[in-house]
């Protein structure tokens, strides 16, 4: 089993890779776009702004590479910011456009909803999970997020929700494809157990 880590210098790549060697697998950070296809599986992590980390993922032609990985059938997962690049575009500092595999859009936390609440999203909240394959042996899990942002998608794409002054989506999966908003590999035990899962999907 093979797991790739995507470089794109938009992602805190050591505390995922440190994440796997804890459950015992020995990821890899790949910023060839070449070498994407040699993986098994595939996380898309992310830090920072959605414009900048489409714009580092043309540079390195990695867009075009995940873009092949998915079209094999291959499993890929992405984190916070990976997950949002996901989807058709995002509205942070205007629009951009997204990796476009799953529909929906990434919007800012209403402020008119949320009453006192800091923006970023930051700190430990509950993941209400529904049924899928990557919360085995979960029951809605605490898990750490740090985000300002949130992806507004068809029910149909959602495995899970949180709350944040209002229910807001904080996991999905479409086919192949899964994306989390909360970082798993900060969520100690139910974080790496939801890469545990990932990896024996």
């Amino acid at each position: 089993m093979r797991v790739g880590i995507v470089d794109y210098n938009m992602g805190n790549l050591a505390s995922v890779k440190n994440a796997f060697n804890k459950i015992g697998v020995d990821a890899e950070v790949v910023g060839d776009a070449s070498k994407i296809k040699n993986y098994d599986k595939l996380i898309l992590p992310g830090v920072g702004a959605f414009g900048d980390a489409v714009l580092h993922l043309k540079e390195r032609n990695l867009d075009e590479s995940i873009k092949e990985f998915v079209k094999s059938g291959k499993y890929l997962l992405g984190v916070c910011l990976g997950m949002q690049l996901l989807f058709d575009k995002s509205y942070e500092f205007g629009e951009n456009k997204g990796l476009g595999f799953i529909e929906g859009e990434v919007v800012y936390f209403d402020k008119t909803k949320i009453g006192d609440r800091k923006i970023p999203h930051m700190g430990w909240n509950k993941l209400f999970n529904a049924n899928s394959p990557l919360f085995k042996g979960l029951n809605n899990p605490y898990l750490y997020f740090v985000h300002s942002l949130h992806v507004v998608c068809d029910e149909k794409y959602v495995i899970g929700k949180s709350i944040y002054g209002y229910e807001f989506v904080s996991a999905v999966n479409k086919d192949n494809i899964f994306g989390f908003q909360p970082h798993p590999e900060k969520s100690h035990n139910e974080g790496l157990k939801i890469l545990r899962n990932f990896v024996e999907l």
